[in-house]
């Protein structure tokens, strides 16, 4: 059994759990079912990964070879961007719905807290960041949405039964309070970038603080954005000489260490790999324990550095200026 974290409904949301972003469509279900096989439970998805349906077949082969039951898996979606109005986020809901095959999903987040024009589902799916690529100027185009409005419809998915729990994003402390501040149903789980290079306690201990479990993303780090061209292999954290020396010294993996940190932080994580080794290696981390002194190392390691920033790769990459953590 993997340890979880309890969740302001009572709810347990796996410690570990396996990320689908950048897992392609070819492999994401044969993936899906060895990450279940191996003892995975939390499955993090989203529509703009793009494989969704192929996750769903994973789930619905997993299940029919008796590998797991329905209520032994914790499935996450996300709302993308362009369906923060209202009237779209049951549409957007329903289409992940019927993708991965499900009747209802475990938790579902606002992906970002960035609205963008409405890309109808029958034009383009998933819709991705430019609003017309046949454009002469092809760019992400903005849509102004109130958060408000978008949470009330999230809420009405909880009332509806298509969703347990609701959450966000890449969201900071501003927006979580502005957000708490009218939530009828108050989120469930923030998710956001977190490894040793960007520690974010201020924002980890104002969500222990409301009772919003906190799921950090790329927990190991930057090697996911190396093929973005968002980080290079010097940057990495699992090459990082302390990571390494604590690696020799517990006699774990610098992946272990950097994902032992996380959970023992009370964070919840969510890396990726198609290794199964690999898969099972980092889901064998509640066997040891770091130090204190060790815990305040590998945070010490802190250069407040964030990989997946819209504010650097909308404007290059999708061609409008976008930040939304400054």
């Amino acid at each position: 059994m993997i340890p979880g974290l309890t969740l302001n409904t009572g709810a347990q949301l796996p410690a570990v759990g396996f990320g689908f972003w950048k897992v392609e469509k070819s492999q994401a279900s044969d993936v899906c079912q060895t990450a279940i096989r191996i003892g995975y439970r939390h499955l993090d998805c989203a529509c703009d990964y793009g494989n969704e349906q192929e996750v769903g077949q994973g789930i619905a082969q997993a299940i029919k070879n008796g590998l797991c039951r329905r209520e032994d898996l914790w499935v996450t979606s996300k709302l993308w961007n362009t369906y923060h109005a209202p009237e779209h986020v049951r549409l957007a809901c329903e289409k992940s719905l019927q993708d991965l095959g499900l009747q209802s999903l475990d938790l579902y987040l606002i992906h970002f807290p960035i609205a963008q024009k409405y890309v109808p589902i029958e034009q383009r799916y998933p819709p991705g960041w430019i609003f017309d690529p046949t454009a002469e100027n092809p760019r992400m185009e903005e849509a102004r949405i109130p958060i408000h409005e978008t949470w009330r419809a999230m809420e009405d998915l909880v009332d509806q039964g298509l969703v347990r729990h609701i959450g966000i994003c890449n969201f900071g402390t501003s927006l979580l309070r502005d957000l708490l501040s009218y939530a009828r149903i108050r989120p469930a789980v923030l998710q956001v970038e977190t490894h040793p290079f960007l520690v974010q306690p201020k924002l980890l201990r104002f969500c222990q603080q409301e009772q919003i479990a906190y799921t950090a993303f790329s927990p190991l780090g930057p090697a996911s954005y190396y093929s973005l061209g968002m980080a290079i292999p010097e940057d990495s954290l699992l090459d990082n000489r302390v990571i390494q020396c604590l690696a020799l010294n517990y006699g774990k993996s610098a992946a272990q260490i950097l994902l032992r940190w996380g959970v023992q932080r009370g964070t919840s994580v969510i890396p990726k790999t198609s290794n199964p080794d690999r898969m099972a290696e980092n889901l064998n981390i509640f066997d040891f324990e770091l130090s204190a002194q060790d815990m305040d190392i590998i945070s010490s390691l802190d250069q407040a550095r964030r990989f997946n920033d819209p504010g650097v790769f909308c404007e290059s990459a999708f061609g409008t200026f976008c930040p939304i953590y400054e």
